[in-house]
């Protein structure tokens, strides 16, 4: 009997991507088609909201951004100021009251926000808001932060979010707009990114320079961990509200989550994944024909790889970029349907050759043993497994969405015993110095939390794990 299932393409998901332009004709559409450009950040819902100088215009709804938006949305959206906001849903339920930008009219006036991260005292916070006659339409940590700013205390509206979020513990980049400005927010210890660039005469905030590229704005420089900016008619002010902390960039944004045309903190994403692949190589070098990258995230490691190694590029695994979260099998089951939506080898690579198999990551285990299984019956020879990547033994409460802990395979097993679990000759990580190396060194820090188990911000008790990817969800 046919089924529906859900496709578990990586063990790691995507957290949210913001966009904000102000002073711009075109604020809303330009906001839009920043969002686009940070699609693969969420795919859930998206998200603009827009301000004429008095009112606020909104539309959201769920899925990608060129299904949720249409040329009257856009034309609904009026003002020369706009945010946006795409979702993977690390707090809460994915349905379309939790998509954002969320938007409130309180003693102040009107306020609209949108936010990348994970607040790891959220629970606590709102457990005490409720306490104290808050009600809550969402499930989001975002709409923690926006209570929190309605009781705060401040002549600004800049006082008063900075207020609000030093009661806030975790991750968060955020955009938030009022009828007069646009502030842009990053936490102390800079988990998440946010660049500011400027188009005629305009100003941009989005989590990526990809965003900046598409609209054709010019990039002004990265907003600092612990920054806060406020831009107005009269132009951007920069504040320093929170106490200094060591940074902690999330390296998994170089290894993964960013696109690969982004530069985050200077650092050019992906030479950093072509140099990480070289350093792979180095360390775990093995003798076969060919290097083969578990596309898409792959495939810049394995070039850097092929090049150090001396051996050839081939592309022996094609993805499907036109797939969806969930497809009903047929009634005669199909052995790894769910990769094979996605992947198909291609046989006249693989045949007779001994293949070096690169991917990012391997956190399940799951999909990574069927790719293996794939290749293998394609007719590889040999399959050594090559991971651009540390072990990954500890789940993110920082804004990524990650199995639990006793779900990760590097948690509970040998690497002997996940070679076999993968079926491949070979398995081999990289060392996490071996990372940094790639990286041009540890720089002023990372978080590497998921690797090292060195948590710089410690949940709180009873802090509820991101849900979405175990077995039992979909």
């Amino acid at each position: 009997m046919s089924h529906t299932v859900t496709i578990d393409d990586h063990g790691f998901q995507h957290e949210c991507g913001v966009c904000g332009v102000f002073g711009h004709p075109e604020a809303s559409n330009l906001t839009y088609l920043g969002l686009y450009a940070l699609q693969h950040r969420g795919q859930e819902a998206a998200g603009v909201t827009s301000s004429d100088g008095t009112l606020f215009h909104t539309h959201r709804g769920m899925g990608r951004v060129a299904d949720v938006f249409g040329p009257e949305d856009i034309g609904r959206l009026k003002g020369g100021h706009a945010i946006g906001h795409v979702r993977y849903s690390t707090s809460g339920a994915s349905v379309e009251r939790n998509a954002q930008p969320l938007v409130i009219d309180y003693q102040h006036g009107g306020l609209a926000m949108a936010h990348n991260g994970n607040l790891v005292n959220a629970r606590h916070l709102r457990q005490y808001l409720e306490g104290q006659g808050s009600i809550f339409q969402t499930e989001m940590d975002t709409e923690v932060i926006i209570h929190l700013v309605a009781r705060a205390s401040g002549n600004t509206m800049e006082d008063r979010l900075a207020n609000a979020l030093r009661e806030v513990k975790g991750a968060f980049t955020l955009v938030a707009l009022t009828e007069s400005r646009l502030v842009g927010a990053r936490d102390p210890m800079g988990f998440r990114p946010l660049v500011l660039g400027i188009i005629d005469g305009a100003y941009v905030l989005a989590s990526e320079t990809c965003a900046l590229d598409l609209i054709g704005a010019d990039f002004v420089r990265d907003i600092e961990p612990g920054e806060m900016v406020v831009v107005t008619a009269d132009g951007v002010a920069s504040y320093a509200p929170f106490e200094a902390q060591p940074r902690r960039m999330c390296v998994f944004e170089y290894m993964y989550f960013a696109r690969p045309d982004s530069t985050l903190d200077g650092i050019n994403v992906y030479q950093a994944r072509k140099a990480i692949g070289r350093e792979l190589a180095k360390e775990h070098p093995v003798p076969a024909d060919v290097v083969v990258p578990v596309p898409d995230s792959g495939v810049a490691a394995a070039m850097g790889y092929a090049e150090e190694s001396g051996l050839p590029l081939e592309l022996g695994l094609i993805r499907n970029h036109y797939v969806g979260r969930t497809f009903i099998e047929p009634k005669q089951a199909i052995r790894h349907f769910g990769v094979k939506v996605k992947l198909n080898a291609v046989t006249s690579v693989l045949k007779g050759r001994r293949v070096i198999l690169v991917d990012d990551s391997i956190v399940r285990g799951t999909t990574s043993a069927k790719i293996v299984g794939m290749v293998k019956a394609a007719g590889a020879d040999e399959v050594h497994m090559r991971v651009s990547a540390p072990p990954t033994i500890g789940p993110c409460h920082y804004g990524i969405d990650t199995p639990d802990r006793d779900q990760l395979i590097a948690a509970n097993n040998t690497q002997e015993e996940i070679r076999d679990k993968l079926g491949a000759e070979s398995l081999a990580y990289l060392s996490l110095d071996g990372l940094y190396r790639g990286m041009g060194g540890r720089g002023p820090g990372y978080c590497d939390a998921c690797f090292s188990d060195d948590y710089p911000v410690t949940p709180e008790e009873g802090t509820p794990q991101m849900s979405l990817l175990r077995e039992d969800a979909g």
